[in-house]
């Protein structure tokens, strides 16, 4: 029950269940402390599907790390998958120390992080024991916001200056406000602080849905919101797919956390279609439901117009 949402519940979802999460979940690391981690997940069923979410930046202490996004991992864990959350190096609360080589960003650490949770799967069922033995290891999904936008396109197969990041465990992701094309699509002084953003999109194959708020004008770029689109131009994906939310800056309406600094504006119909959205697009792309997509694609573009629009391109 939620009084604030109301166009939203025009977009079909499946009911919540009740689930279970297991945190800190360690994982030991050579040269460096553990990677820590939240497991969340339903509190039955078996072959549950399995989301690596990577939490951005972001301004806030608490948030970038396993214990931001909370209300997002649970959506999708009340309606069957298992969200794994790691605390990444670039968190500040949990992260690299600030003089580490590679600091603050980390950029290639938060890759190789996302890649240690699918190798060492068996030990996080290990270390979650009401879980163990119900991850379907052959379905896994990446999703990450913002910064954590830019490691899934990576793990996706984006590559930089011709270096391949991908893992072909991944089969399909969700980039939400993910930074654009680099490089002379930036500001002089973003492209200069930020040279790893300028990737190649058009490597990736893998299906993506790629979410934007038409309201996120980014300080990085003087393109405007568009510029968070750019993966979906540049990608070569199947059935690849656009979300852009009406209204919605950065922040999704709240995906980060609800009253959190990233969420500069507050927008709850728009956060719980992001919601929704999102899930559907999991549940077909991991073959839970083949319709789900569709379905919820036509409840957007109806009584939830308002809300987004979807741009489909089938190549």
């Amino acid at each position: 029950m939620n009084r604030l949402i109301d166009i939203a519940r025009h977009i079909p979802t499946p009911d919540a269940a009740l689930t279970l999460a297991y945190t800190p979940i360690r994982l030991l690391m050579e040269g460096r402390q553990p990677l820590e981690l939240r497991l969340t997940a339903p509190a039955t069923g078996d072959k549950l599907p399995i989301v690596l979410l990577s939490h951005g930046y972001g301004p806030s202490n608490y948030i970038p790390s396993k214990d931001g996004y909370g209300h997002m991992a649970q959506f999708w864990a009340e309606r069957g998958f298992a969200v794994i959350q790691p605390t990444h190096a670039s968190s500040r609360v949990g992260g690299l120390s600030s003089d580490a080589p590679g600091a603050p960003f980390f950029w290639r650490e938060r890759v190789q992080e996302m890649k240690a949770i699918l190798d060492r799967l068996p030990e996080v069922e290990r270390q979650a024991p009401a879980v163990s033995g119900r991850l379907d290891h052959s379905r896994v999904a990446a999703a990450g916001h913002s910064f954590g936008g830019h490691t899934v396109g990576l793990l996706l197969g984006a590559q930089l200056e011709g270096e391949d990041f991908s893992d072909d465990r991944i089969s399909s992701g969700i980039l939400l406000a993910a930074p654009g094309r680099g490089g002379k699509d930036m500001t002089e002084e973003s492209a200069a602080r930020f040279p790893f953003f300028d990737v190649d999109f058009s490597k990736i194959s893998r299906p993506i849905l790629v979410v934007c708020g038409d309201a996120d004008d980014p300080h990085f770029t003087t393109r405007g919101p568009q510029w968070h689109a750019d993966p979906f131009h540049d990608a070569l994906g199947r059935d690849d797919a656009l979300l852009m939310l009406h209204g919605a800056g950065h922040g999704l309406g709240g995906i980060a956390g609800l009253d959190a600094k990233e969420t500069e504006i507050e927008a709850p119909d728009v956060l719980e279609a992001t919601k929704r959205m999102t899930l559907a697009w999991m549940r077909t792309a991991l073959a839970v439901d083949p319709d789900a997509w569709s379905v919820a694609c036509t409840g957007l573009a109806g009584r939830a117009t308002e809300l987004g629009h979807v741009v489909v391109r089938r190549r």
